[in-house]
Order: C-alpha cells, then sequence, then structure tokens
C-alpha cells in the first residue's frame, strides 16, 4: 500500500527576515486541491524499495525531508505572485511500489489539471515510471512526452522480478510499444563503467538518444546543445529527471551508487536553461538523495540548488 503524508511547516526554516526573502517564506504547506493556476508544486517521493530491489545502498526514503530542509534555507529570487506549495509526500508501505507509482501518477496528474508545475523529490529512481503515467494521463497519447534523464545509468534493466530503481524507462518503453506510442528518451551522462553491454545494445535497440559521460561536459558544448535542441523539437513536451548519481561523488556522495567519475554541476545546469527556455517542461524530478551518506548535506544542497534554478528561471 501506498500513504501520503501531509506537509508540515516543521520542514521549512531558515533566517526569519518577515519579507520572504527566504525560501521557507515563500512556500506553503497546502492540499493539492488547493494549489494554483501557474504555481510550483513540490511533491515528495520517500520510497527506496526500489533501491533495494537493485542492491544499491538504501537511505533515499529520506531524500525528499533531506532536500527541502536546504531549499528551505536559500532565498526566494521568485515574483511574488509565483505561488510555490509543499504539497506532501507519497510513502511506500510493506515493499508495495506499484501502490506508490499508482498514487504517484494520480498525484502528478491532478497537479497537472490545476495548471501547476511539479516538482518531485525522491526517493529511489523507479519514481519515473509513476511521474510519466501521471503525464501520459494529464496530456493523453495524442502528444509525445519527451524524457530527459541526467544520469549514469540507462535505467532499462527487465522488470520479470517486478520494477526497481534499474527499470522504469524499460517499463516505460514497454507500455508505449504496447500503445503504438514513441518512446522518446535522451539520458545523458551514460557511463560505460555502470552499463553492461546487454543494456547498451537495448538501448540502441530502443532508439535512445544518449550521450556518453566522456561527451557530457562543457568542453564538448556545442554538442551536447546541439543533441538537446533536436530533442526538444521531435517532442510536444519534456520531462526532465536528474539522477543525483550521475554527479561526480566530489559533488554528490549522499546517493544510492555513488562513483568519483560523473558529471559535474555546471553542465546540467546549462542543460535545464535550455529545456526551460523551450516552454515545453511539463515536470521535473530528482532522485536518489540519500542523506545516510551525505558529507556535510553537501549532495542536499546541489539538489536544493538545482530545485531553486528551476524554479527561478520558469
Amino acid at each position: 500500500m501506498a500513504t501520503f503524508k501531509k506537509p508540515t511547516q516543521k520542514n521549512w526554516s531558515g533566517r526569519i527576515s518577515g519579507q520572504q526573502l527566504y525560501m521557507h517564506e515563500k512556500i506553503t504547506c497546502s492540499a493539492i486541491e488547493k494549489v494554483t493556476p501557474n504555481s510550483i508544486a513540490l511533491l515528495g517521493y520517500a520510497c527506496d524499495e526500489g533501491v533495494k530491489r537493485n542492491q544499491g545502498r538504501i537511505g533515499a526514503i529520506a531524500g525528499p525531508d533531506a532536500i527541502r530542509a536546504q531549499l528551505g534555507k536559500m532565498p526566494n529570487h521568485l515574483a511574488p505572485e509565483r505561488k510555490t506549495f509543499d504539497c506532501g509526500t507519497i510513502e511506500c508501505k510493506d515493499g508495495d511500489i506499484e501502490a506508490a507509482h499508482n498514487s504517484l501518477s494520480l498525484k502528478v496528474s491532478q497537479l497537472l489539471k490545476q495548471k501547476a508545475i511539479p516538482i518531485v523529490l525522491g526517493g529511489g529512481h523507479d519514481m519515473a515510471y509513476g511521474h510519466y503515467k501521471g503525464l501520459l494521463a494529464h496530456v493523453g497519447k495524442g502528444k509525445t512526452i519527451g524524457i530527459v534523464n541526467f544520469d549514469a545509468h540507462f535505467d532499462l534493466r527487465n522488470c520479470e522480478d517486478g520494477p526497481n530503481s534499474g527499470t522504469p524507462f524499460y517499463q516505460i518503453a514497454q507500455d508505449c510499444q504496447d500503445e503504438d506510442m514513441p518512446f522518446e528518451y535522451l539520458c545523458l551522462g551514460i557511463r560505460p563503467d555502470s552499463n553492461d553491454r546487454i543494456l547498451f545494445e537495448k538501448a540502441i535497440d530502443l532508439n535512445v538518444d544518449f550521450l556518453r559521460n566522456s561527451q557530457f561536459s562543457f568542453h564538448n558544448l556545442k554538442t551536447v546543445t546541439k543533441t538537446i535542441d533536436k530533442f526538444i523539437s521531435k517532442v510536444d513536451y519534456i520531462y526532465t529527471t536528474i539522477d543525483l548519481d550521475g554527479f561526480s561523488s566530489a559533488y554528490a556522495p549522499g546517493v544510492s551508487a555513488a562513483s568519483p567519475m560523473g558529471f559535474s554541476p555546471d553542465i546540467v545546469m546549462h542543460c535545464l536553461s535550455i529545456l526551460i527556455r523551450s516552454k515545453k517542461l511539463l515536470s521535473l524530478d530528482i532522485a536518489e538523495m540519500n542523506p545516510t551518506y551525505d558529507i556535510d548535506h553537501q549532495t542536499a544542497k546541489l539538489a536544493a540548488s538545482l530545485v531553486h534554478l528551476v524554479m527561478r528561471k520558469l
């Protein structure tokens, strides 16, 4: 089963200005039904059952609140009319990951119906499947949703033994095939030391667009920008998902599968700006935040800074 934890102002603290100079003063804890149009809606996904099944380091269940804690301390540069809501957290109970996905799907779809922009804080990367289902339920099958994944991993593993944090995009690909819909997936930061030969073959068979980690840097900015622009041009909407384990552990030690060989924040921030400028971005999520292994809240601060950037540029 899945349960839902109501938002609480206790998760939001920082300097007191009385002038909404800080994000904790800007954010309103609210039921989803009360979210207003043209607002930003934060939603937590407290689940690491998928990480556990995928033999990763558990602890991402505490990710949403760790990101909230750092985001609340940051300065508020949003326009007064841009409302920002914390809508609570989906919790996975008794290992029922399917119920958690269904709950996430329903809440994402509801937020979009109310003309809000969802930002989901995770939590294992299995949430991408539930998140995508919510987007599809809203836009319908006549429109193409392009997935942009910043990640070291394809996450295209088979799911015969049930879904996990390594299967979400394979599940989406299978659903697209069953419904005769295009599967448009761009993965940025893929590492050969993190994906076996079969996963590369599957990505090629599914016509996945990807850049290897060696290509995904400011040294190769022209190619990166061209790749993203080309992908944007062939889809109607963009769903962006950021797996924090794609970053080098120099920036993100607090993740489910840390490695020093990942990418850096600057190239991701550049790409996010391109995606936002396209006006096609529907929603975004941050995956695999694992406070158990974080150092000085470094990873939580990175995640919060990425959310902060997106909020400012929307």
